[in-house]
């Protein structure tokens, strides 16, 4: 079961976006500020002031957005191989479980094997990432030989294909 979560706000994501404004004010300014000087000496000062920081703060912008970004994009796939491994156990799980034994049971148990036009994946017929997929299709031996197509490291299927 799926719980709705609030989506947080990213304090990296909003200082990413206000150095960028900041850095743009500062470089117009500054460009403003030069081009009403008609002499070099004069001009210095306004890129010594605006323009040369308002550049630094833009730089500086644009690696925190890319930072909070990548983070973002790290939780949510730690969040999704949460909800690809949690799956509750069943009777003889439990079983196992009281008993002390391990067992390890696999995800994927068809001797059909099934890749997806354009993937770089052959799976077992019940796997997750296949099930239930229209435009699955058995694997082509050639494709698996040439080593185009590698085995799913989620179902794990046997490496004899027909």
């Amino acid at each position: 079961m799926r719980t709705s979560r609030l989506r947080t706000v990213h304090p990296v994501l909003w200082a990413g976006w206000a150095a960028l404004a900041a850095g743009a004010v500062l470089c117009v300014v500054g460009w403003y500020g030069v081009s009403g000087e008609r002499f070099a000496e004069r001009q210095l000062p306004y890129l010594a002031s605006c323009t040369v920081p308002g550049a630094a703060l833009i730089i500086s912008g644009a690696v925190l957005l890319v930072h909070g970004r990548s983070s973002i994009a790290a939780a949510r796939m730690e969040e999704l191989y949460g909800l690809l491994v949690a799956a509750e156990p069943d009777d003889a799980g439990q079983a196992a479980a009281e008993t002390g034994q391990a067992v390890l049971a696999p995800l994927a148990v068809s001797g059909e094997l099934l890749m997806v036009p354009g993937g770089t994946l052959w799976h077992r017929a019940d796997c997750p990432l296949v099930a239930g997929k229209a435009e699955a299709v058995p694997v082509d031996s050639k494709l698996v030989a040439s080593g185009e197509l590698g085995p799913c490291p989620i179902c794990e299927p046997a490496e004899e294909t027909d």
